[in-house]
């Protein structure tokens, strides 16, 4: 079903509540959706993205409810399929359209969805694109997330198209933001999986935006923001370099001893004031970890020994964390073993990305003692000290 957001302008998308994952990887607890938008003006008409190929039929029926017989350009803001898959089948029922990218999207379109060159017009950072009473403006964001990402600007609408930039996987019933603290933890666990790894490039994207007179943010994912100032200064804080005062905990266990050994340091960090997240891999929404990594000073991973390394899913944890390169200051290990291995030195190595000071780890052979328990007490305190240093407690 179409939705108006303003006068001439309408989101086109589909909503898919079904879909449970992600580039098969990221959790959907809330589905998404895949926000395409049209776009009349008095001489021409532009259709902003499209959809995910399966979802093609909800797109086309939306155009064909709003009595949509042509099509002038299909503005096209990131190649990845769940935006442009739509559009072999768009150019097919309207071939007078034109695809309006930028020369590395162009590329890509034309690798990934064997779109003719004939059928895409360039524009430079900067271009404007009429449709008679309307005007769009784009502006190249690269790196959020793919290096041909851009964005545009309606200028007399005072509208933002900001394809993935400030996302949310969310099929949600309503086309504005409806409820602000579901949305800011979907588009938190949405920059966790996608953004986080370009902070420094999106924070000087950001500054384009915050540079805009912006009434609406229409987004390819979520729900619209009709108070935009949100989500803007929601991203600014995630971007930032600013850390909080928590230590995230990702761990695993299999006869009990990194077990008793976490629960101990969470129970230590507590009473020393510092907030913690503990996730036991065997069942964690990677999600969630994603989203506690944005605003952490501290990773410590806990690890049984399997065989000589890590446990895989321990490792899984720290080859994701080295991908998602969160602006976490510190790390260390909490490690058990039965005979000997070499879990801390492989771990470091999955985590060599981060720019972090690694604090000196727990090793605990076997069940832990006294002594293990008086590690995992001075762990605690050291990481207090370098809370303490860089002024967040």
């Amino acid at each position: 079903m179409s939705r108006e957001l303003k006068n001439g302008i309408f989101f086109v998308g589909a909503l898919d509540r079904e879909r449970t994952l992600f580039d098969g990887l990221i959790p959907l607890p809330d589905g998404t959706s895949y926000n395409s938008y049209l776009v009349r003006g008095s001489e021409k008409i532009a259709l902003v993205d499209t959809v995910e190929p399966d979802k093609t039929a909800v797109l086309l029926g939306n155009l064909e409810e709003l009595g949509v017989d042509k099509i002038d350009y299909v503005i096209s803001h990131h190649a990845e399929q769940d935006h442009s898959g739509a559009i072999p089948e768009i150019l097919a029922r309207y071939p007078q359209a034109q695809v309006v990218t930028n020369p590395k999207c162009q590329k890509l379109l034309m690798s990934l969805l064997e779109i003719d060159e004939d059928r895409i017009v360039t524009v430079a950072d900067g271009d404007t694109l009429s449709l008679g009473d309307k005007t769009f403006r784009f502006f190249y964001t690269p790196w959020v997330h793919w290096p041909e990402t851009m964005c545009s600007y309606l200028e007399e609408d005072k509208i933002a198209f900001t394809c993935d930039f400030f996302g949310s996987h969310l099929a949600g019933d309503t086309l504005f933001v409806s409820n602000e603290q579901q949305v800011q933890n979907d588009a938190k666990r949405y920059f966790a999986q996608i953004m986080m790894p370009f902070r420094m490039q999106i924070r000087k994207n950001l500054e384009k935006i915050k540079a805009l007179e912006i009434d609406l943010i229409a987004p390819s994912h979520g729900p619209v923001y009709d108070k935009p100032q949100m989500i803007i200064d929601a991203y600014s804080d995630w971007v930032s370099d600013t850390v909080k005062n928590q230590v995230v905990v990702p761990y695993v266990s299999m006869h009990g001893s990194t077990q008793k050994l976490v629960d101990y340091f969470s129970q230590a960090l507590a009473q020393r004031s510092v907030a913690v997240q503990a996730f036991n891999l065997v069942e964690a929404d990677i999600g969630e970890l994603a989203i506690a990594l944005v605003d952490a000073a501290t990773v410590v991973i806990g690890s049984p020994t399997v065989l000589t390394g890590p446990h895989p899913a321990a490792a899984q944890a720290a080859f994701l964390i080295n991908l998602l390169r969160p602006k976490t200051k510190f790390l260390s290990i909490i490690c058990s073993y039965g005979w000997a291995g070499k879990t801390v030195e492989q771990l470091k190595e999955m985590t060599a990305r981060l720019q972090v000071e690694f604090l000196e780890p727990v090793l605990v052979l076997g069940r832990p003692k006294r002594q293990d328990l008086q590690a995992l007490d001075r762990l605690a305190d050291a990481i207090v000290q370098k809370h303490q240093n860089i002024g967040i407690i």
